[in-house]
């Protein structure tokens, strides 16, 4: 769980510097050493959630949704926890 979670915050991250590098400056190192850390990230989000015993099926399949997908995944993994020991 905590790989999905360094995941996550990385791709989101890496997300928000790419684009605010996009339509301020357009360093393109800053795109060179960005663009790959998302894409791993991204990878890891997608792999990390489908590993996960705890994750539901929506859970895998919100990992899919490039930039916040680790935190929708992890925000249903905690749902469904949580409503499983409530009821």
């Amino acid at each position: 769980m905590l790989v999905l979670r360094v995941a996550a915050a990385v791709e989101a991250l890496t997300l928000a510097i790419m684009l605010t590098n996009l339509f301020t400056a357009h360093v393109e190192v800053v795109g060179n050493v960005c663009g790959p850390t998302h894409g791993m990230s991204y990878l890891t989000v997608v792999a990390a959630t489908s590993l996960l015993p705890t994750a539901s099926r929506r859970a895998r399949w919100l990992a899919f949704v490039p930039g916040v997908g680790g935190f929708l995944a992890l925000r249903e993994i905690h749902v469904r926890a949580h409503s499983a020991r409530k009821g």
